[in-house]
C-alpha cells in the first residue's frame, strides 16, 4: 500500500475524561470515529501484498460526551499571532461564544499582541473576553487582540500560563505559530502540567500541509478578483494596454492560482514554484510581446515570491523578518520597470497600470464562506480543548473537520507545478507551460 510511514496522527491527551459534557446535542463524536487519510483506492497489487493492512486515518473533530475539564473551574486564553488575515475576529468570537454559552466557561482572557503578551517585560495587559466583548467584532477586520511576529522564550511563556492558571490556550496563526504551539506543548508535557494547547490554522496563503483550506483564503481570492477586474478594464481601455497585479502569498502561489481561476481574464500567472526567464526567445518578455502583437492587451498576475532570483541576482544573504520569513523584494515594481524598458527598446508604446492590493486583501472582513469556516473552526477547537486534547489543531480534510498533531502541519505546502490546479491555470490563461530558454 502507499507509504505513509512519515505520518503519525496520534493525538495527545491530558488524561481520562470523566466529566459529563454540558452540551445538549443530538449526538457526540467518539475518538474511535476516523477519517481516511487517503481517499483513493489502493492499487490491486498493493492489496494482494498487504490484505490486512489498516488504512491510515485521522481523528474526527466534534463534541465528546465526556470532557476533561470541569467547566466552572476552567480558564481559557486566546492568542493571535503573525500577519493579519480575514476571519481572525470570527474565530475569536466563535471560541468565546462556544465556551461561554455552550460549556458555561466564565473565565476567558485574550493575550494581547501575540506571544509577546505572555512575556512580562513587554507589560501588555490582558483582555477579559465575554459575549458582550466579542458580539460585533466579526464585522471588523484585523484582530481584536492585535498581533506580533518574532520568537519568544518558550519557558517564559509556559511560566506565564502556569502563573495565570490557564487550562486551555487557543493559538490562532500560521506555520510559525503552529511550531511555537508545538514547542509550548513539549515544554508543558515535560513539566507534567495539565494545559491544553489547541491550534487554529490562519493564513491567507493557504500553505499549511495536509490542511484542505486555511481560513482567510476564500476572502483573499474574492478581494484579488476585484483587483484583476480593474486590471482587465485598464488593459482593454488603452492601446497595447497591460494590467499588472501583484498578489500576496509569500513563497506560495496558491492565491495567485486561485484568483486566476476565479476570474478568467488573466493571461500570465507567475508563481514562486515555477521559475521563468525574463529575456530570450522563450522567456516571459518574448511571450508577452507575442500576446500584445496578437491581442493588443494583457493581464499579468504575479505572486509576491515569484522571480526573486531576477532581482539582485547572486545576492549571498537573504534578509528575514522577526519570524524568520525571507524579506521579499518587490517583484511587481521590478517587472513593471523591465516590461517598460523592453518595449521601449522595441519602440513600442505600451500603457501599463500596476496594481498592488496586498494589505487591502488581508485587512478586510471575512466573506460569507470564510465566516462559516471560521465559526466551525472555533467551535471544534473548543470541543477539543474541553476534552483535554492537546498539541493539535483543528482543520479541514476530505471535507471533514479533523484533529491533526501540530508536528504534522507545521511545514509549508507549495503549489504543485505538475498538479491539477496549475494545469487548469495554464488552460485558463493560455500562457506557455514553460517560460524558460
Amino acid at each position: 500500500m502507499r507509504n505513509h510511514l512519515p505520518y503519525d496522527f496520534t493525538i495527545q491527551s491530558l488524561g481520562e475524561c470523566t466529566t459529563d459534557s454540558p452540551l445538549n446535542v443530538s449526538f457526540f463524536t467518539s475518538d474511535s470515529k476516523r477519517v481516511l487519510f487517503d481517499h483513493f483506492l489502493p492499487d490491486k497489487d498493493d492489496l494482494r501484498k498487504e490484505p490486512d493492512a489498516a488504512p491510515l486515518s485521522v481523528e474526527l473533530a466534534g463534541p465528546r460526551d465526556k470532557i476533561f475539564f470541569e467547566p466552572i473551574q476552567t480558564k481559557a486564553a486566546i492568542v493571535t499571532c503573525g500577519g493579519l488575515c480575514p476571519g481572525i475576529n470570527d474565530v475569536i468570537r466563535a471560541i468565546v461564544m462556544e465556551l461561554y454559552h455552550r460549556y458555561e466557561v466564565r473565565n476567558i482572557i485574550g493575550i494581547r499582541y501575540g506571544f509577546r503578551g505572555l512575556i512580562p517585560r513587554f507589560g501588555y495587559e490582558l483582555m477579559e473576553l465575554h459575549p458582550d466583548t466579542v458580539e460585533n467584532i466579526h464585522g471588523v477586520g484585523g484582530s481584536l487582540l492585535s498581533s506580533s511576529r518574532g520568537r519568544q522564550d518558550i519557558v517564559e511563556m509556559v511560566n506565564a500560563l502556569k502563573r495565570m492558571n490557564i487550562d486551555i490556550l487557543f493559538c490562532i496563526g500560521g506555520d510559525g505559530t503552529m511550531r511555537a504551539a508545538e514547542a509550548l506543548t513539549d515544554e508543558i508535557t515535560r513539566r507534567k502540567l495539565n494545559i491544553s494547547v489547541i491550534g487554529i490554522p490562519k493564513t491567507i496563503d493557504n500553505d499549511l500541509t495536509l490542511i484542505q483550506k486555511t481560513f482567510g483564503y476564500d476572502t483573499a481570492i474574492s478581494e484579488a478578483v476585484n483587483a484583476i477586474r480593474c486590471a482587465h478594464v485598464e488593459a482593454k481601455g488603452a492601446p497595447m494596454g497591460i494590467g499588472l497585479v501583484k498578489i500576496m502569498g509569500r513563497q506560495s502561489g496558491q492565491i495567485a492560482a486561485g484568483s486566476a481561476l476565479a476570474q478568467n481574464d488573466v493571461n500570465f500567472v507567475l508563481v514562486p514554484e515555477v521559475q521563468f526567464d525574463l529575456e530570450g526567445e522563450n522567456g516571459f518578455l518574448a511571450a508577452l510581446e507575442k500576446r500584445l502583437r496578437h491581442r493588443h492587451h494583457a493581464v499579468i498576475l504575479v505572486a509576491e515570491g515569484a522571480g526573486q532570483e531576477h532581482i539582485e541576482p547572486g545576492q549571498g544573504t537573504v534578509e528575514t523578518d522577526a519570524s524568520g520569513n525571507p524579506r521579499l523584494k518587490d517583484i511587481g515594481f521590478f517587472l513593471k520597470t523591465r516590461i517598460e524598458e523592453h518595449f521601449s527598446r522595441l519602440n513600442i508604446e505600451v500603457n501599463l497600470k500596476y496594481i498592488d492590493p496586498s494589505y487591502m486583501i488581508r485587512s478586510v472582513t471575512a466573506n460569507a464562506s470564510d465566516s462559516i469556516y471560521c465559526s466551525a473552526l472555533g467551535q471544534y477547537a473548543v470541543h477539543a480543548g474541553m476534552a483535554g486534547k492537546t498539541g493539535m489543531l483543528v482543520g479541514l480534510m476530505q471535507d471533514e473537520y479533523v484533529h491533526l498533531p501540530l508536528k504534522m502541519v507545521s511545514s509549508k505546502a507549495k503549489l504543485d507545478p505538475q498538479g491539477m490546479i496549475w494545469m487548469r491555470v495554464l488552460e485558463s490563461t493560455g500562457q506557455p507551460p514553460v517560460l524558460k530558454n
